[in-house]
């Protein structure tokens, strides 16, 4: 279940009612997926082949089909990052710095954590979702922020987008942005 971190303030927002009224006031959709229908070889399993993301994504179909038919996403794959993924370091450094997209950035969690850091209005300054499985979120178009991994640095997720070729991270340079763990 996510829970929000207000990076200014410390403050921690729980529970799905509260996270999900938080984020809906922020503009960022919110949902939660049932992680219970995976057969128990990909729970927890960030270690994963393309047959077994392509098993995720029939799991999900229904899901999947759905967020897509109400947000206009068009093309969907699966993600898996853990310390066998390749130059992990370096897939890191580049996720964690604060850029916007000319589409939303969709992402629904089925294994491990991660953590959206993403700028709300003026007065709230940036906040950490941290994400679990099950959580889905959608970053909206033009919406500073960033992905990292949590402590166990492992992540399995379902990515969905308008057009896949066009979707690049654009730096945005915020002088409100103050890095904190």
């Amino acid at each position: 279940m996510a829970n929000i971190r207000i990076r200014n303030t410390g403050e921690r927002i729980e529970g799905h009612e509260n996270v999900a009224k938080f984020l809906e006031e922020q503009g960022v959709l919110y949902e939660h997926w049932d992680t219970n229908k995976l057969p128990e070889d990909l729970r927890g399993n960030c270690q994963i082949n393309d047959e077994q993301k392509a098993q995720v994504l029939s799991i999900f179909e229904d899901e999947i089909k759905s967020l897509a038919e109400r947000n206009g996403y068009h093309k969907w794959d699966v993600v898996a990052l853990s310390e066998v993924t390749p130059n992990l370091e370096e897939l890191l450094k580049k996720f964690e710095q604060v850029h916007v997209h000319t589409e939303d950035e969709v992402r629904a969690i089925t294994a491990g954590n991660g953590i959206f850091v993403i700028k709300g209005s003026e007065e709230l300054g940036y906040f950490d979702v941290e994400l679990s499985a099950g959580d889905v979120i959608s970053v909206p178009v033009d919406t500073p922020h960033f992905f990292t991994l949590r402590e166990d640095r492992q992540v399995v997720a379902v990515r969905l987008f308008i057009d896949p070729s066009g979707w690049v991270a654009h730096p945005f340079q915020d002088p409100q942005f103050v890095e904190t763990k």
